[in-house]
């Protein structure tokens, strides 16, 4: 019996509010491969969605936040399943443990996963850490 559940019905969302329930719980790919550990979620500033999630990766001493698009993603009973694969994700743009992801960094990351990239019509981030 599959136990996923898919993001993209409204009732099992990751929600922004919900984050403290789902941080450090395991992300994988979609082969089941432990990519690391649900660091954060990033929602889209024009639809306050859920659009991105920081994963910790690398070693203990060595750890940093990649970026992982949350299109397509499911939630199992202790993990999150994201549709890219654990190579993509640790290759992915990413910021230090204790960084803010800067204004100009965005649109690398988008591109990178082959993304449009829409900010403001004022210049304003596509995203935003909840």
């Amino acid at each position: 019996m599959n136990t996923d559940v898919n993001m993209n019905t409204n009732t099992n969302k990751i929600h922004a509010a919900d984050i403290r329930e789902w941080r450090n719980r395991n992300v994988v790919d979609s082969e089941g491969h432990k990519i690391g550990v649900l660091e954060s979620i990033y929602v889209d500033t024009a639809t306050d969605e859920s659009a991105m999630a920081t994963v910790r990766i690398g070693l203990p001493t060595r750890q940093r936040l990649a970026f992982v698009p949350l299109d397509n993603a499911t939630l199992g009973p202790d993990y999150v399943k994201v549709a890219h694969a654990k190579a993509q994700v640790k290759k992915a743009p990413s910021i230090g443990t204790d960084d803010i992801l800067p204004a100009e960094g965005e649109e690398a990351i988008f591109q990178y996963y082959g993304l449009d990239y829409r900010p403001g019509a004022g210049g304003e981030r596509q995203l935003a850490r909840r």
